[in-house]
């Protein structure tokens, strides 16, 4: 069965391979912690990027696409949100911990939405972007000619009593 048509029978949603990104961006900063290896953390979001670009199902492509900032984000934010907690200042402590982190992660960063960007587009995402133009072209068609401005009856803001007014006891 081997040749160019053998496709893997493993196949991801798109929050699955979010969910990849994530964990494995997460493990990166343990093993970092834990083996004082600077780059563990880039190198396990760029493959586990494109790991989950290469399985996850075409019509998804575009969801996918969008995601590898955000989920570099969330892990920094979560790692520097717990080395925080243990600081006189919390906020000081997390802005400083989130801007040396993201500055020395932005090259691992873009590499790995660069190379999701890049086998995207090979994998198809291309139909992806004409087909969701053809929806919302479709969409503007269909929609209901707008109506005319009618503005409120007069007195519509004043308030209202309720009820039966109370006698002078």
């Amino acid at each position: 069965m081997a040749g160019k048509g053998r496709r893997s029978a493993v196949r991801l949603t798109a929050r699955g391979a979010i969910a990849l990104s994530l964990v494995a961006t997460l493990a990166g900063y343990v093993l970092t912690a834990l083996l004082d290896v600077p780059h563990v953390v880039g190198a396990a979001f760029v493959l586990a990027s494109l790991l989950g670009v290469l399985l996850v199902n075409r019509r998804e492509l575009l969801s996918l696409v969008v995601t590898p900032p955000l989920v570099f984000f969330c892990a920094t934010l979560f790692v520097e949100l717990g080395r925080a907690f243990g600081s006189v200042s919390i906020v000081q402590s997390l802005a400083l911990g989130l801007y040396t982190s993201l500055t020395r992660g932005a090259p691992w960063l873009f590499a790995g939405s660069a190379a999701v960007l890049g086998v995207a587009w090979r994998r198809g995402l291309r139909g992806n972007v004409r087909e969701l133009r053809e929806e919302l072209k479709a969409g503007a068609e269909v929609q209901r000619p707008r109506q005319p401005f009618v503005p409120e009856p007069e007195g519509y803001f004043e308030p209202k009593v309720y009820g039966t007014p109370r006698g002078d006891d």
